[in-house]
């Protein structure tokens, strides 16, 4: 019985941890979940920039389908995975990068996604979408910060999104 109470006592602070990872994790997919609607803005070269996030599978994902001024449209699937986020981003450039985001306690004010592979990507040094910070700056404002790595060079894409009013 001891032996018991013993390995109860051992085991207990790592479900909490667990309980508490998942509510980390659930409070920031629910900040991206009140994304959904529409949001436009400008790079900071200027270029108009049109996002929308929709709510798909019951929830349980959140579809953005970005445009950017003179690039083809992309869309990206955020879900939750135990106890972070992962992304899965469709590129024109026909390959698919997957990333995480592991949320931290607190407010939520960003997310940092960090590759973790792509389908039809054969080398890393062929060029690809590789980070994503998503900045929560108010409920009308965010900020996605976009790392294109091409040949081990890194170029951020930085795009300042309004809501549409009535999204």
């Amino acid at each position: 019985m001891k032996l018991l109470a013993l390995g109860m006592a051992l085991l207990t602070p790592l479900w909490g941890s667990g309980t508490l990872a998942a509510g980390v994790t659930a409070a920031a997919f629910r900040k991206l979940q009140s994304l959904a609607g529409d949001w436009e803005g400008k790079d900071e070269q200027g270029n108009m920039v049109r996002s929308n996030f929709k709510l798909m599978v019951s929830g349980t994902a959140v579809m953005e389908t970005l445009n950017h001024s003179g690039m083809g449209e992309m869309v990206t699937f955020y879900t939750v995975d135990e106890d972070s986020i992962a992304l899965l981003h469709f590129c024109p450039t026909n390959n698919q990068p997957r990333m995480r985001a592991t949320p931290s306690e607190g407010d939520i004010k960003e997310l940092a996604f960090s590759f973790e592979g792509a389908g039809n990507l054969p080398s890393t040094a062929i060029g690809h979408e590789h980070k994503l910070v998503l900045e929560f700056q108010n409920k009308n404002h965010i900020v996605e910060r976009w790392t294109w790595r091409a040949k081990g060079k890194d170029t951020e894409m930085v795009y300042h999104l309004v809501r549409k009013a009535g999204s």
